[in-house]
């Protein structure tokens, strides 16, 4: 299928492409006036169509060979690879992502599916003994792992591939059939990569990629034909989908308010390089972006001299052009959140170091200090290109800091103390401690995820097969 201007792209249901009356048009963040494309909306009928196809499907993919379903995910894989310019222009296109950043996640994707095969290739269960008493002597245990059901996946529109493809990947690897909402804001890459999922051969009615209103979202949440839900995005939407799943799984990957420690000890320019990418990357809209920033007192100025001169150095503009560092926000509600947000922390005696003032959908990167720990700066997800700086004396008092929240995604400590990595590792209430660079790192095939409000449940391949699977014993006894 080859997007036009002209004709909205179809809709992929249960390995059929449909079109419906209610067309959704995608625009270009960059330049609001000029659309990206267009798509539709399932209808109700639709949605029916996708879950009962997935319900009769998984009796297929429940089954299906783990040869088949890692030649499956290697060609999707593949696919992906060999569409990588299409694919990064399309999603710097519809989601406002720097053409550089782009094409790093279409390779991300690439490696995401090739995990997904290695994985569902070494599924492996374990052999238990059982006789630890008289009674239960001459027995033994043998663990497997079984897929769930049929998955209700929701991704979102910051990586509208990648964690897109950490739904996707798992549920073909665990032979697991699947609904996708993807994000109404940018939908078109995943109705391209459906593409490539139906030309690799996938179970008929086993994956559905389905652009639906909120209401039909939220059917699918409660929908309990489904036994899996994955839901990627903002805490208070992801919480109340919770409460409404009813009895299935439910894997939330949440928001986040991400610390940076930044310890006398640490090597300052590999510091400063790093945070300068953690702290406004996509313009801060990821949910590891650095948005708080705690410097040991004696080597603050040092630090800051040279973090506001690489801020100075970016380079914000058109997300096409290959030297962008920073395009725009995703929607002028976005920006306009954030401009409110930066005048409040200025309102409330904040000083602005950088940045500050909108300008239609793009806002500058901004640094603030002197904030106060209220300020919705400080205490909610920005998702935004800002930070805010602290100091600290004592590296438990910084501990305490980044504690000091109601998120607990990832935090980043730079030191060049192994105690200080240590006690980080073992104090820091989050998910993921990553020592000498910055919260914002991941790489697909280590355990990601959070706690408190940041979420439930574990992504990464080998962690989200295990929310879609169902552990089960067989016990083996030797009659006499």
């Amino acid at each position: 299928m080859t997007l036009t201007a002209a004709k909205p792209h179809p809709i992929y249901l249960a390995g059929r492409w449909v079109e419906s009356d209610d067309v959704l048009t995608v625009l270009n963040p960059a330049d609001p006036a000029k659309p990206a494309g267009a798509t539709f909306h399932a209808t109700p009928e639709q949605y029916e169509e996708a879950v009962a196809a997935a319900v009769r499907a998984f009796e297929v993919t429940r089954t299906l060979p783990a040869y088949e379903r890692g030649r499956i995910l290697r060609e999707i894989s593949a696919g992906i690879k060999a569409r990588r310019e299409e694919l990064g222009r399309l999603i710097a296109l519809e989601a406002g992502k720097p053409i550089r950043d782009a094409l790093i996640e279409v390779d991300r994707a690439t490696l995401t599916f090739r995990l997904g095969a290695e994985e569902a290739e070494r599924m492996v269960g374990e052999v238990i003994p059982l006789d630890l008493m008289p009674s239960s002597k001459g027995r033994v245990g043998i663990t497997r792992r079984f897929a769930a059901g049929p998955v209700a996946a929701i991704s979102p529109f910051n990586f509208p591939l990648n964690l897109a493809a950490h739904k996707l990947a798992p549920a073909i690897a665990a032979g697991c059939s699947i609904v996708l909402k993807p994000p109404s804001k940018d939908p078109l890459t995943m109705l391209t990569v459906a593409e490539i999922v139906d030309a690799a051969g996938v179970p008929e009615g086993a994956v559905s990629i389905l652009p639906m209103s909120r209401e039909l979202g939220d059917r699918m949440v409660a929908d309990d034909r489904f036994k899996v839900l994955t839901f990627t995005g903002s805490p208070s939407v992801g919480w109340r989908m919770k409460e409404r799943a009813g009895k299935k799984k439910v894997v939330l990957e949440l928001g986040g308010n991400a610390g940076v420690i930044v310890d006398k000890s640490a090597d300052l320019d590999w510091a400063v390089k790093r945070i300068l990418v953690g702290a406004f990357t996509y313009s801060g809209q990821v949910c590891i972006s650095v948005q708080r920033m705690y410097l040991h007192e004696d080597i603050r100025e040092a630090f800051m001299d040279r973090f506001l001169a690489g801020v100075a150095g970016l380079r914000q503009g058109d997300p096409l052009e290959p030297d962008t560092d920073i395009g725009p926000m995703v929607d002028d509600t976005a920006a306009g959140r954030t401009q409110r947000w930066v005048d409040e922390a200025v309102a409330l005696g904040g000083r602005l170091l950088a940045g500050g003032r909108a300008d239609g959908t793009f806002f500058p990167p901004t640094v603030l200090e002197n904030v106060p720990v209220s300020a919705q700066v400080c205490s909610n997800e920005a998702f935004a290109p800002l930070v805010v700086v602290f100091g600290f004396t004592d590296f438990e008092d910084a501990i305490r800091q980044v504690n000091d929240s109601a998120f607990g995604l990832q935090t980043g400590v730079f030191t060049n103390d192994l105690a200080n990595a240590w006690r980080g590792f073992g104090e820091l209430e989050v998910g993921g401690v990553i020592v000498n660079d910055i919260p914002t790192y991941r790489i697909d095939h280590m355990p990601y995820g959070g706690v408190k409000d940041s979420g439930l449940g574990r992504e990464g391949l080998r962690w989200a097969i295990e929310d879609m699977t169902d552990i089960r014993i067989m016990v083996l006894a030797s009659p006499g």
